[in-house]
């Protein structure tokens, strides 16, 4: 599959069949993590996969997200940002957040080139994430991604935001490019 297409398809599904995917998919796809862009070469995210039938039902409350329960596969993405605070201070603790939405970008577009679905889950009780998987102190549960194959293709498409919404030029809110430097068509 080609990236742009990777990209623009990639959404997030709360709503799998019940095939279990290919393991070595997923661990395929967290391989890809690893070529994101990395703070000071500290690569500090870890992903932890859940199949224990038991510790996902657990999740599905953790997260207050029923449909959970229908992943053969959740993945738990962390990260120990330790390192990076120690040489960068303070700031080591967002190039930490920052590194890892990257690598969970690549992670992403990855399981959607193989033909999986998943859903960013950002919301939970992290202390209790921490206690059922035995995440020391110092880890940062970053989010759960809940994996399968999509129920039913959706034919309608999620509309995205314009261009024009997102995009400045020198400046914050300044919408026109200066003349000189116009792209050619």
């Amino acid at each position: 599959m080609e990236l742009q297409k990777v990209i623009r398809t990639r959404k997030s599904v709360r709503k799998f069949k019940d095939i279990k995917p290919d393991w070595r998919d997923i661990i395929e796809s967290i391989d890809s993590a690893r070529f994101s862009p990395v703070a000071g070469n500290n690569y500090t995210l870890k992903f932890i996969v859940i199949s224990d039938r038991e510790k996902i039902e657990k999740l599905s409350v953790i997260c207050q997200q029923d449909f959970i329960k229908q992943a053969h596969y959740v993945v738990v993405a962390c990260s120990k940002p330790e390192r990076l605070i120690n040489e960068f201070g303070p700031a080591g603790k967002i190039y930490a957040r920052q590194q890892a939405g990257a690598a969970i970008q690549n992670f992403l577009l990855s399981l959607t080139e193989k033909g999986l679905s998943a859903c960013w889950i950002g919301f939970f009780v992290e202390r209790q994430i921490k206690r059922l998987l035995k995440i020391p102190e110092g880890v940062d549960v970053e989010a759960v991604f809940p994996i399968g194959y999509e129920y039913q293709k959706s034919l309608t498409k999620k509309a995205k935001i314009e261009i024009e919404s997102i995009l400045f030029f020198d400046e914050y809110d300044n919408k026109k490019m200066n003349k000189s430097h116009k792209l050619s068509a």
